[in-house]
C-alpha cells in the first residue's frame, strides 16, 4: 500500500520536473519584431492579416458537416438489417434518403453548390 503511495509521488515529481524544465526551455529570449510578424513570402503584408472568409466557404462547410453526420446515420443501418423486421427497414431508410434527397436537391435549386457565382 505504502509502496504504491512512494511511486505515485515519485511519478508526479518527475513528471512536474519535466514539465517545469520543458517550460523553462521553450520560453523565448526576446520578443523579435520580425518573428513576431506574419510571413508572406518574405515581403511585409501591405494590410491586416486578418481578412474575412467568403461565406460562400462557410457555407459549403456548414452543407459538408450536415451531410457527413447523415451518412454517419446511414452507416448502421447496414449493421441492423439482420436484426429487424425487413419492412420497417426497408420503409425508414427509404424515408430517411428521401429526406437526404429533397436537401440536396433544395441546396443545388438556392445554388448553394454552384462554385462559379
Amino acid at each position: 500500500m505504502y509502496s504504491t503511495l512512494i511511486m505515485s509521488i515519485v511519478i508526479m515529481l518527475i513528471a512536474m520536473m519535466v514539465m517545469l524544465l520543458a517550460s523553462i526551455l521553450s520560453k523565448k529570449a526576446f520578443m523579435d519584431r520580425e518573428k513576431c510578424s506574419p510571413f508572406e513570402c518574405g515581403f511585409d503584408p501591405k494590410s491586416s492579416s486578418r481578412l474575412p472568409f467568403s461565406l460562400r466557404f462557410f457555407l459549403i462547410t456548414i452543407i459538408f458537416l450536415i451531410f457527413d453526420v447523415e451518412i454517419a446515420l446511414i452507416l448502421p443501418m447496414i449493421l441492423v438489417i439482420n436484426y429487424s423486421n425487413l419492412i420497417m427497414w426497408v420503409s425508414t431508410s427509404a424515408i430517411f434518403i428521401f429526406i437526404l434527397l429533397i436537401g440536396l436537391y433544395h441546396e443545388w435549386n438556392q445554388g448553394a453548390l454552384n462554385w462559379s457565382s
